[in-house]
């Protein structure tokens, strides 16, 4: 496929953002090298280096766009769910919390068309197979969002230890993630299986997800109280 320079603007920028997106799903981070870049997105490598500059920042930018946009969503999610639970003079459930951190992702695994659920993937990915550069980005990207999401979490549920509910909020990202990934693995043991409506995923993942989080504590938090400490945000990937 013969390949041309593009021009320097928004449009081949956001081709090569595509392609590396994509190529990132099938090939892994390491895996996939600039030539292929270029050769999906039908542009040489001065284009790549004058957008983007170095494969880092390449990858950066694919994370940087969309994640931008997931976090907000995020945000005003529960910044809704807040303001309506004032409005009741209640609290907020536990499920709403859920429902305004998962919810926004589901929706983007359903944008087929602009690439949301390439993204979700890609972002699946990254958490089994984390790169060292992209654990740092995730970390500084989710930072805000997580520590929002997390205290809520705490004041919905005043009676379990923050760090079982760190440990519990870590099983849900990895839960959610492997349900995002599709149901490749399902297949496996259950044969053919084609219902990865993402209408039907959502309230399954939130009936999952809430009954982890309102499990039994485990004995040893019972029987033996730990001294009390501050509580670290846990691993964004």
């Amino acid at each position: 496929m013969s390949t041309h320079s593009g021009k320097p603007g928004p449009e081949t920028r956001s081709r090569i953002l595509d392609a590396a997106e994509a190529l990132f799903v099938q090939h892994g981070l390491d895996g996939t090298s600039m030539r292929m870049i270029t050769a999906a997105a039908g542009v040489n490598l001065a284009a790549v280096n004058y957008h983007f500059g170095t494969k880092d920042s390449l990858i950066h930018e694919v994370f940087k766009r969309r994640l931008g946009e997931l976090n907000q969503a995020r945000i005003a999610a529960l910044d809704r769910a807040e303001a309506q639970a004032r409005g009741q003079g209640a609290g907020l459930k536990p499920s709403q919390v859920l429902e305004a951190f998962f919810t926004p992702s589901l929706e983007m695994v359903a944008d087929t068309a602009g690439g949301g659920r390439t993204f979700m993937q890609l972002l699946g990915r990254t958490y089994t197979e984390p790169n060292a550069f992209v654990r740092k980005f995730l970390a500084e990207e989710y930072a805000e969002t997580l520590q929002r999401f997390l205290q809520a979490l705490y004041e919905s549920l005043p009676g379990v230890p923050r760090e079982e509910i760190l440990w519990r909020f870590h099983f849900m990202m990895g839960a959610t993630s492997y349900a995002i990934a599709g149901t490749d693995a399902l297949q496996l043991f259950a044969g053919h299986f084609d219902d990865e409506d993402p209408a039907r995923m959502l309230p399954r993942l939130i009936s999952f997800l809430l009954g982890g989080l309102r499990a039994p504590l485990p004995d040893f938090v019972n029987a033996a109280p730990r001294p009390s400490r501050t509580a670290r945000t846990p691993d964004a990937t």
